[in-house]
């Protein structure tokens, strides 16, 4: 097989689109441990001294606190599911053509 530029950038393209899925599926594999698995793994405690302990301010920062994990969640998920919609055509389009580039050129050698 002909070693040219067209063939570096067709494997750079198709690694970069199967890098890119790779990332994506570790995010929602770690996004689906977290919500079944370790539920708290991503839950922040903090204190703050000027909210009162056992009155409606306590609720609230918990309120806020739940709704912000949530909107984290929310986020990895769509950026993870955008990475896979771009990163799939991506490689497969390249790595199609490799394949047919190949094919061609053995059936080529073979004439």
């Amino acid at each position: 097989m002909n070693i040219n530029l067209r063939f570096v950038y067709l494997y750079l393209l198709s690694f970069i689109g199967i890098l890119v899925c790779v990332v994506a599926m570790v995010n929602l594999v770690d996004l689906g441990i977290k919500s079944t698995i370790f539920k708290n793994a991503d839950k922040y405690e903090y204190y703050d001294p000027g909210i009162k302990e056992n009155g409606y301010d306590v609720e609230q920062a918990r309120r806020i606190a739940d709704t912000e994990q949530m909107r984290s969640r929310q986020r990895t998920a769509s950026i993870s599911v955008a990475m896979l919609v771009v990163g799939l055509p991506l490689y497969l389009y390249h790595w199609g053509t490799i394949q047919k580039e190949f094919r061609k050129s053995k059936a080529e050698s073979k004439a």
